[in-house]
């Protein structure tokens, strides 16, 4: 799995586009993963537009591949600022040698939900939210600790240690002109590995529903012990 960290310019017609339609955004990142004449690989990559610019005020994509990319396909002028030099992580997460009890803090945007007569409905309420993080954990290696809260009566309950922001309401538009709209919410906090090699595949999978709008990327850094 390799890591890349890119740079749009504000000033990019196209670049502003795709930031205002996720859609179109993983259209263009397509470009670097496969020749003009060919259809990108499903699952070949995931990728999250960051909520804080760079130190210059540019929006940050998170792009994780299953191979290199070459940005140079994208082809758009002045569309890309910057890219960073791509991160193994295996190498850099010791991956191959992970352990249960591993302890991470994590991102992840996503969009929490249930399907109801065929349907998905995104969970607004935040105990909901932590309930589908919850589900997930378990289903993919993970467990998130937990923490004594109070409600307005004064009386203890546990919380998940997890902060949940950036409420947000994708809108997309394909090609054939329909739209897409996708419930999404930034998860960030603390995760420790129950299962190695269902974690690894959640990291490579991504995690939920609308990974072609740019959610599912869990991305994790170390905590030391």
């Amino acid at each position: 799995m390799l890591l890349h960290r890119v740079h749009l310019n504000p000033r990019c017609r196209e670049a502003r586009r795709d930031i205002a339609d996720p859609y179109q955004l993983h259209a263009s990142l397509c470009r670097a993963f496969s020749p003009p004449e060919q259809k990108c690989p499903a699952g070949e990559f995931l990728w999250r537009l960051e909520p804080e610019t760079d130190v210059a005020g540019q929006p940050r994509i998170l792009v994780q591949s299953r191979s290199a990319a070459e940005w140079s396909r994208i082809e758009i002028p002045g569309w890309l600022t910057e890219a960073d030099a791509a991160i193994d992580l295996h190498k850099r997460l010791v991956l191959d040698t992970l352990t249960a009890g591993k302890r991470f803090r994590f991102r992840l945007r996503a969009n929490p939900c249930v399907t109801r007569n065929g349907k998905r409905i995104g969970l607004m309420k935040v105990t909901a939210q932590e309930a589908w993080l919850q589900r997930k954990g378990e289903q993919h290696g993970f467990a998130l600790p937990e923490l004594a809260a109070f409600d307005f009566a004064d009386s203890e309950q546990l919380r998940l240690d997890v902060r949940i922001s950036h409420e947000q309401l994708l809108i997309g538009k394909q090609h054939s002109g329909n739209g897409i709209r996708v419930y999404s919410v930034m998860y960030e906090g603390r995760l420790a590995v129950t299962d190695p090699d269902r974690f690894k595949a959640a990291m490579a999978n991504g995690i939920g529903h609308g990974k072609m709008m740019g959610l599912g990327l869990l991305s994790i850094v170390p905590i030391s012990s």
